[in-house]
């Protein structure tokens, strides 16, 4: 890639090695980079609705929006007083983008990201790849578990798995981030033969503590936006390490992880948030997932957020000296990168497509603000 002090002529130009990056220094969780392009004043209900039909609209006819039933199981159910205890089914919410001959990618997100959150990527993508992006049961349009206990790692694991069986399309690739890495990482070390290939987005199988539980912190709160003007600062804070991407791009993400809620006067999370109430109780230790990590074989790009506090360093080096992997860094971003950035989506094409003989590491300079004022 071309340095820092010169733009790059085109994404498609072979990445060469970069200098090793250095680890962030001091991280500042206030940090928040500048947002490129035209910032949005939003007065009223009628105007973000009206922002809403142009920005989200551009996407309604590139997917299917599709349901399955997830089964939960007993094992699963701990906690749960045994009179309660029997398999129930939750219905799970996905998009479906591309061709469904082509090869399959299952997108998964983070602890509060919604499946709409993988939308600018997904549309990158959909001429090569068959993409389905999954909501969380309790997040987005998934409904909701009976007991806050259920809502576990392990669910999420199994979650996963169901999903890739009800497609019964072969192996397939699949994309994590946050959360959703930490649930593919056991997948795959439980299932290897459902994956082909891994990428995992700002997620190693180790998460700092003290990272946790801060994050969790913020999360497991019921909160009610009045007016659209609160909803933007309060979501645009909240997302200021996914890296340096337009008003746009923060407005996708954050109408599809709220809605208009008639009893509280105005949106509110389309999230249960007793999911992010038991994510609180589990985030207050560490997370250590080494030992699915030494079982994994499948090849792994690795995408890190330069600025990230949730995959550090030395987490990278030591994955690294486990087996081989590709690393992707992207800077002036935390955790996680919102993957809606162009020459992210080509340097994840190439890749996928076998690209990974010329280096092992490289950066990835942003590319310019996408064209128009849909965000394509």
């Amino acid at each position: 890639m071309a340095s820092k002090s010169r733009p790059s002529k085109s994404p498609h130009a072979l990445p060469q090695a970069p200098a090793k990056p250095r680890k962030p220094v001091n991280h500042n969780p206030g940090w928040e980079p500048t947002i490129p392009g035209e910032r949005f004043v939003v007065t009223d209900w009628e105007q973000y609705m009206a922002l809403a039909k142009r920005i989200v609209g551009r996407f309604h006819n590139e997917f299917d929006l599709k349901y399955f039933d997830y089964e939960h199981p007993v094992r699963l159910q701990r906690g749960v007083p045994r009179r309660f205890k029997k398999p129930y089914t939750v219905k799970v919410a996905y998009t479906e983008w591309g061709d469904p001959g082509r090869p399959t990618i299952v997108c998964c997100g983070g602890v509060a990201n919604s499946a709409m959150r993988f939308n600018y990527l997904a549309s990158d993508l959909m001429g090569d790849f068959h993409i389905i992006c999954m909501d969380w049961v309790g997040r987005g349009r998934s409904a909701w578990m009976a007991d806050e206990r259920d809502y576990s790692l392990g669910t999420y694991v199994e979650q996963l798995r169901q999903m890739i069986a009800h497609l019964d399309c072969g192996p397939v690739i699949v994309l994590g981030s946050s959360l959703g890495g930490s649930a593919a990482i056991e997948l795959t070390a439980r299932h290897p033969r459902m994956v082909s290939k891994l990428i995992l987005n700002d997620i190693g199988p180790y998460i700092p503590k003290k990272r946790r539980k801060r994050r969790s912190e913020t999360l497991a709160r019921h909160y009610v936006f009045r007016d659209p003007a609160d909803l933007l600062r309060k979501i645009g804070a909240s997302q200021k390490n996914d890296g340096p991407v337009t008003d746009d791009i923060r407005f996708n993400i954050t109408f599809h992880q709220t809605r208009w809620s008639d009893e509280e006067g105005g949106r509110i999370y389309r999230h249960d948030v007793r999911a992010l109430q038991a994510y609180r109780l589990d985030a207050q230790e560490s997370l250590e997932q080494w030992r699915f990590w030494n079982k994994i074989r499948c090849p792994v790009l690795l995408i890190h957020g330069l600025l990230s506090d949730a995959l550090q360093i030395r987490t990278i080096e030591r994955m690294r000296r486990t087996r081989p992997i590709e690393v992707m860094h992207v800077p002036d971003t935390g955790h996680t990168p919102v993957l809606s950035d162009r020459n992210q989506s080509w340097f994840i094409r190439y890749w996928l497509r076998g690209g990974s003989n010329v280096t092992n590491e490289w950066s990835v300079l942003h590319a310019p603000v996408r064209g128009d004022t849909l965000g394509r």
